[in-house]
């Protein structure tokens, strides 16, 4: 796709530090220049604008990230990337006057009759960096909040995805002025350049070890982040469920965008006597979404052949210390010269297996027993709090216990994924899988300022309360501390 040629391009053969802080200081200076932030309709315009250059470009979305993967399912992206983008849009539009609203505190009764509230501000001009799994979802989303919230943004794209990356640019500059929005694309010493900017937020999404080296260099400038991370999602299956009822959800969750996402199922925790019957279960659901692998248009590739190359050494990491691996392919394929990888179950995976300590951000599910449902739980503490957590189980009772008993970022009862697209409720991690939250009114405040006001009336007792202190400012005093 080309990009209109609207504003000063970086120039060619520019150090990381230049390419940055050019695009940087121009929406810096734009937002100094500025008499008052940008009221409700100059934000709900822009937001207008952007979703109407969503819904007029899904065909080319679509085809820029399939061409970036090798192959991603135009369905995949359609539900994944465009509906939940444009259903983001949607509902923040239709809520961001009352979002913008002073909202009215209680006051201290010692103080009556004078009143509180809190006013959102914008922050200023905010950083996003976006990942590769879900390339213009996950730098689209946190835009929309930040432009909801009044803010300047830049943006930085995966560079395993350079077809997406240009196609961010050919939106922002369509939709944006350059001293509101823009993008800088580059690799790896872009990308650290870029956290080294002292923005007024930086919001990452990607690998935990990564998101280390991102707060690292936020700190130095004291810049307050939200990391998206990911993590080890468990999937806990109690002993009274049906297995293959759990199985097609867990298949559907773990394989979309071939498990290359944040939230994906890592792993299954269920009962000794029903793994044989989760794994006919997930085989059978495998088989009915996908009769065939390397030539199904539903089935994405894996984004590299470096991350191939990963997974293939996780599983032979594991066959290497006594796993049993069982690939799933329909239709007896070969692989050939794609980047597609065969739905593959893991039994009697064992903690010292690379695949049990790191995610695994593939179509890779070990299935692992835990006798019962406390067993598991401990399981899932004992290790570093997760980004998700999937619980299957008819009694309501035990999955709120199960759910006041874990700590993860969000959680689905009886399903994978869907909390994640509820636009009415927070997103993000906790502890090793992020921090911060976004999606609606809740991105909405990650990129405002809340600032405490207090309103005093003409009529007030203050001045009891200063010196010279005597019997009444003790009187006063004891009545206040009762």
């Amino acid at each position: 796709m080309s990009v209109p040629n609207d504003r000063p391009s970086h120039a060619p053969g520019a150090s990381a530090d230049e390419t940055v802080r050019a695009p940087y200081d121009r929406l810096r200076a734009a937002w100094r220049a500025q008499t008052t932030p940008p009221d409700a309709s100059a934000r709900l315009a822009a937001l207008g604008k952007l979703q109407t250059w969503i819904v007029g470009h899904q065909t080319e979305i679509a085809a820029a990230i399939s061409a970036d993967f090798g192959h991603r399912s135009a369905h995949e992206t359609a539900l994944a990337e465009v509906a939940l983008s444009v259903g983001d849009l949607q509902s923040t539009r239709s809520h961001l006057r009352d979002w913008m609203r002073a909202e009215p505190r209680s006051t201290f009764w010692g103080l009556l009759p004078a009143s509180s509230r809190v006013h959102r501000q914008p922050l200023g001009v905010v950083g996003v960096i976006a990942p590769w799994n879900y390339p213009f979802q996950l730098a689209v989303m946190p835009l929309t909040a930040a432009i909801a919230a009044g803010n300047r943004v830049l943006i930085k794209p995966s560079e395993l995805t350079p077809r997406t990356a240009e196609l961010v640019l050919a939106l922002v500059r369509a939709v944006f002025p350059a001293d509101q929005v823009d993008v800088v694309t580059g690799a790896a010493d872009v990308g650290a350049a870029f956290t080294r900017l002292p923005f007024d937020h930086l919001f990452f999404t990607g690998s935990t070890s990564v998101g280390k080296a991102v707060m690292r260099a936020a700190a130095e400038n004291l810049t307050p982040v939200t990391l998206e991370l990911g993590g080890k999602s468990p999937a806990i299956v109690h002993a009274s469920y049906d297995p293959a009822r759990a199985a097609e959800s867990i298949a559907a969750g773990k394989l979309l965008n071939a498990g290359q996402t944040c939230i994906a199922p890592d792993y299954v925790l269920c009962a000794p006597d029903s793994i044989a019957a989760f794994v006919a279960g997930y085989e059978r659901a495998v088989t009915t979404m996908y009769p065939r692998i390397v030539d199904n248009p539903d089935y994405t590739s894996i984004i590299s052949d470096r991350h191939h190359a990963r997974l293939d050494a996780l599983l032979a990491d594991a066959t290497a210390k006594g796993a049993t691996i069982k690939q799933i392919n329909p239709a007896n394929e070969a692989v050939g010269t794609s980047r597609k990888f065969f739905p593959t179950i893991v039994l009697n995976a064992t903690p010292d297996m690379t695949l049990m300590q790191d995610e695994i951000f593939g179509p890779i599910l070990p299935v692992l027993a835990a006798p019962t449902v406390d067993d598991a739980i401990r399981r899932v503490n004992d290790g570093p709090r997760p980004l998700a957590l999937y619980y299957f189980d008819d009694n309501g009772r035990r999955a709120e216990d199960v759910l006041a008993r874990t700590t993860s970022g969000g959680a689905s009862v009886n399903a994978t994924l869907f909390h994640m697209a509820q636009h009415d409720m927070p997103f993000g991690g906790v502890g090793a899988s992020g921090m911060g939250r976004y999606h609606g009114f809740d991105g909405f405040r990650t990129f405002s300022h809340e600032k405490a006001v207090f309103y005093q009336p003409r009529l007030n007792g203050t001045a009891m309360l200063r010196p010279p202190y005597g019997k009444t400012f003790e009187a006063l005093i004891k009545l206040l501390v009762r």
